[in-house]
């Protein structure tokens, strides 16, 4: 068969800016990317890299502000960014969801959790009867491992830990079968054993239903357990792209070097201590001309400071922004 299939998700360019009293505030610069079916992308980076606010202009919940000022989001071979206000309502949710940082913030407190649920479903499914609805809610709760789920449809969110709670955010994210899963810091404010127990849960989710996930973190061990490619984002740019495991054994990125540098191992020994990357993130209202991780790259040089570098492919999928690697590549070829 000849015929090309369209990816689940296409970003291409993709530029959003805020704009503030005190000026333009760059928070995405250009970035491109592509998701497969049931595949799972990792976007890692730290704070205020622009990592959320790409993935709240697939959603359409930029806020005000924020403006996509560039590039194009394309889903399954449709443009998001054209959608009107109807197409846009229905596209989330039914086609692609969202897991937030905080569950207790998403959950309302004074209606239960099973009428959240069933409200999530008959907001999408026009169609679908109370019953059905509460039927499904309850296979949900079943299926991201909530038991005796009589009881807890009753319940309200203070009654629920803050796992139960994250589980019932993938329940009511996974309620209507979208295709694409956007998880934001899903694991962040729970504790280090529930974690692993909401990636495993995610892990068997995305088996069962095949869907595509992007799954936005600063925490680069919970990326090797659950995703199969990872972006590495810098002040608004993608710095390196690649398979998860070109990242964590040929990371082509000072920055990538970095974080992996900084990161407590279970094999190190005793005396060694992690190295922590040198400086402060870039003001995103006045960034550098060049490579934005210049200001703090220890193999920094004059070019670094003057132009943003280009991608180089170092292996294949994988590719870098980095000024060391373009110089690489020259040598080669004139060896």
């Amino acid at each position: 068969m000849s015929e090309q299939k369209n990816k689940l998700l296409e970003v291409k360019d993709l530029r959003v800016s805020f704009f503030t009293p005190a000026g333009e505030v760059k928070a995405v610069g250009g970035i491109s990317y592509d998701l497969d079916y049931g595949e799972v992308m990792g976007v890692v980076g730290e704070s205020g890299s622009g990592k959320s606010q790409e993935a709240y202009s697939i959603m359409g919940l930029l806020q005000s502000p924020g403006k996509v000022i560039g590039g194009s989001i394309t889903f399954e071979g449709k443009d998001v960014l054209s959608f009107s206000k109807e197409e846009m309502t229905a596209f989330r949710g039914n086609k692609v969801a969202m897991i937030f940082q905080n569950p207790m913030t998403c959950l309302n407190p004074v209606y239960t959790v099973g009428n959240q649920l069933v409200e999530a479903l008959r907001a999408h499914d026009k169609k679908i009867s109370r019953a059905d609805a509460e039927k499904r809610a309850m296979e949900m709760m079943e299926m991201v491992g909530i038991n005796n789920v009589e009881k807890r449809m009753k319940q309200y969110p203070h009654e629920f830990s803050g796992g139960m709670r994250q589980r019932v955010m993938i329940a009511m994210g996974l309620i209507c079968h979208p295709q694409l899963l956007i998880a934001d810091e899903p694991t962040t404010a729970l504790d280090v054993t529930i974690q692993a127990q909401i990636l495993d849960l995610m892990k068997d989710l995305q088996k069962k239903t095949g869907m595509g996930i992007i799954f936005i973190t600063h925490n680069l061990g919970v990326v090797a357990d659950i995703c199969d490619k990872v972006s590495v984002m810098y002040a608004g740019k993608i710095v390196e792209q690649g398979p998860v495991d070109d990242i964590f054994y040929e990371p082509a990125h000072p920055y990538t070097v970095g974080l992996l540098r900084s990161m407590p191992r279970v094999d190190a020994q005793s005396y060694e201590r992690l190295i922590p990357i040198e400086g402060t993130p870039v003001d995103m209202l006045n960034p550098p001309e060049g490579c934005p991780f210049a200001p703090r790259c220890e193999k920094c040089m004059k070019i670094c400071l003057k132009k943003m570098p280009p991608y180089v492919e170092v292996g294949e999928n994988h590719r870098s922004a980095c000024w060391l690697r373009v110089q690489e590549q020259l040598n080669k070829e004139d060896n």
